[in-house]
């Protein structure tokens, strides 16, 4: 080797070694994944009873990987909830004049994105019955509904054409966003517990929503 050459340890200027960095989309799908199998514990054993290591061991990861992407095991859900309202905030920017609301937000306050899916709908339901008695579950829903509120205000306005969110559309989605969270709260906690057809729940869900969204419709008296 000539004098004063420069040697570089092992491994470098060789490019980056070991695990490729994982891409936005295959941490989202993590998430997701998280979050279901969260979901079938907590209905299956409880909250208290399931811990990190039993989500992270559903999914095939550790408990160290489920912390690194939620601060809390009750934050797991919190990407269904966030799915949905996507949904309905595509929706609602997709939302045709002449065409009920209820009509538009039908198919997002049930599926949602095909190709996200989540668990059954009796899953679900049984998720937001645990809402009421978890009060960690309970601040990761209202949370979520809290992010709703301007997400939803912002989509109406886009449908207005307007270039800002005006102080119309903030109350229109204030309306929006209280009147899906009873909707679905008056679904899961006041329906037949024990009903087992995904078709018919959906069907229950969607009724319960549709009669929702005619009272704001309504508006006050």
């Amino acid at each position: 080797m000539p004098d004063g050459a420069i040697t570089e340890p092992p491994g470098r200027g060789r490019g980056r070694t070991g695990r490729p960095p994982l891409t936005e989309r295959r941490k989202a799908e993590i998430r997701l994944e998280i979050a279901r199998a969260a979901v079938e514990l907590f209905v299956a054993q409880g909250v208290a009873a399931t811990t990190g290591e039993q989500i992270g061991q559903a999914v095939g990861v550790s408990a160290r990987t489920v912390w690194r992407y939620f601060p809390s095991k009750e934050s797991c859900v919190s990407p269904l909830f966030a799915a949905g309202i996507d949904a309905i905030a595509a929706s609602l920017r997709a939302w045709r004049p002449g065409r009920p609301l209820e009509d538009a937000l039908e198919r997002a306050a049930t599926t949602g994105d095909p190709s996200t899916p989540r668990p059954h709908l009796p899953k679900i339901r049984a998720l937001m019955r645990l809402t009421r008695t978890e009060p960690g579950l309970r601040a990761v829903w209202l949370q979520a509904h809290d992010e709703a509120e301007p997400a939803f205000a912002r989509a109406l306005a886009d449908r207005a054409g307007l270039p800002a969110v005006d102080l119309r559309s903030e109350i229109q989605a204030a309306m929006l966003n209280s009147a899906l969270r009873t909707a679905v709260e008056h679904y899961a906690w006041r329906t037949d517990e024990e009903q087992p057809d995904p078709a018919v729940a959906e069907a229950e869900l969607v009724s319960t929503v549709r009669s929702a969204l005619a009272i704001v419709a309504e508006g006050l008296a």
